[in-house]
């Protein structure tokens, strides 16, 4: 997936949990932070498939 991609869906989660998301830069990663769950996304322009899928249900709480 694309790491845009990724951004994007992450942006979708936050808004229809009603919050914002949070990114700060970190040195190879971005960390990301919406309520109080908080991850970390790789700076890459492709992310691996099953590192994005987990990273998304990680943020929508399942």
């Amino acid at each position: 997936m694309k790491r845009g991609e990724l951004i994007k869906r992450i942006g979708k989660i936050a808004k229809a949990t009603g919050q914002k998301a949070i990114y700060t830069e970190g040195g190879s990663h971005t960390h990301v932070q919406i309520g109080d769950l908080r991850t970390t996304i790789p700076r890459h322009s492709e992310v691996n498939e099953l590192t994005a899928r987990g990273i998304l249900k990680y943020l929508e709480g399942k």
